[in-house]
């Protein structure tokens, strides 16, 4: 484990998205929507003007693609600035898996209006339902979120085994729900949390449900590409 971190599918993947769709459009009446789906509410400091150390290394494992390629996470990640969401595809929480990839989309629209940083990022989104969601289905997901030549991987693994190591690393809480018959059902109580990861593979930033928002990965991400041009002289 990381010591410095301590921390049924449907019958189609649109009728899970129009469910979420009525869930989220119902919530929206009773439940506080997290702030990552709104204007931010404060004037973040300015990129460069802080530092974020670095919380720990960010683990590697076995994954595979939207394509069923095998890989290895430390390949995925690379060397680039990531952004890197746990998720699973038919989430009904509103502050949940939906608020992860509805601030990576927009990080993705904000990152395709730079010159700087459009290719000195990588988003990417690794599924901790290993059962349900397969390739196809993180094939069929990302069809609603990524733009055609961006650079966002949609991740899962083959089964618990190849999960459990990278949940652990990351210190990603999750437990699944069973039926009285002892399948599983489909569904997850677990935590949000997205993370930063540096071109060295290090974890720099954790946000959760509460500090989520594109503005200020945005600015995370800036300040991370200032060091390294200090660093390098650039």
């Amino acid at each position: 484990m990381n010591h410095a971190l301590r921390a049924l599918r449907g019958p189609s993947l649109g009728a899970v998205l129009l469910c979420a769709s009525v869930s989220v459009f119902a919530e929206t009446s009773s439940k506080i929507l997290a702030p990552g789906y709104g204007a931010l509410e404060y004037v973040p400091p300015s990129a460069g003007s802080y530092a974020l150390p670095p919380l720990g290394e960010a683990v590697d494992g076995a994954v595979i693609d939207k394509s069923g390629k095998p890989l290895r996470l430390h390949d995925v990640v690379g060397d680039k600035l990531v952004v890197m969401g746990f998720i699973y595809t038919h989430c009904p929480d509103v502050n949940g898996c939906p608020l992860a990839s509805y601030v990576m989309k927009q990080l993705q629209m904000r990152l395709l209006d730079t010159s700087d940083l459009k290719n000195e990022v990588r988003l990417i989104s690794l599924s901790f339902d290993p059962i349900l969601d397969t390739p196809q289905a993180m094939r069929d997901y990302s069809m609603h979120f990524q733009r055609k030549g961006f650079d966002w991987r949609f991740l899962t693994t083959t089964s618990e085994t190849q999960l459990l190591p990278i949940l652990e690393g990351y210190g990603q809480y999750r437990n699944m729900f069973y039926s009285e018959d002892g399948s599983y059902a489909g569904t997850m109580s677990h935590i949000l949390r997205v993370y930063l990861i540096d071109n060295e593979r290090r974890i720099r930033n954790i946000y959760s449900t509460g500090f989520l928002h594109v503005d200020t990965v945005m600015n995370d991400l800036r300040t991370l590409l200032l060091e390294r041009d200090r660093a390098t002289g650039s």
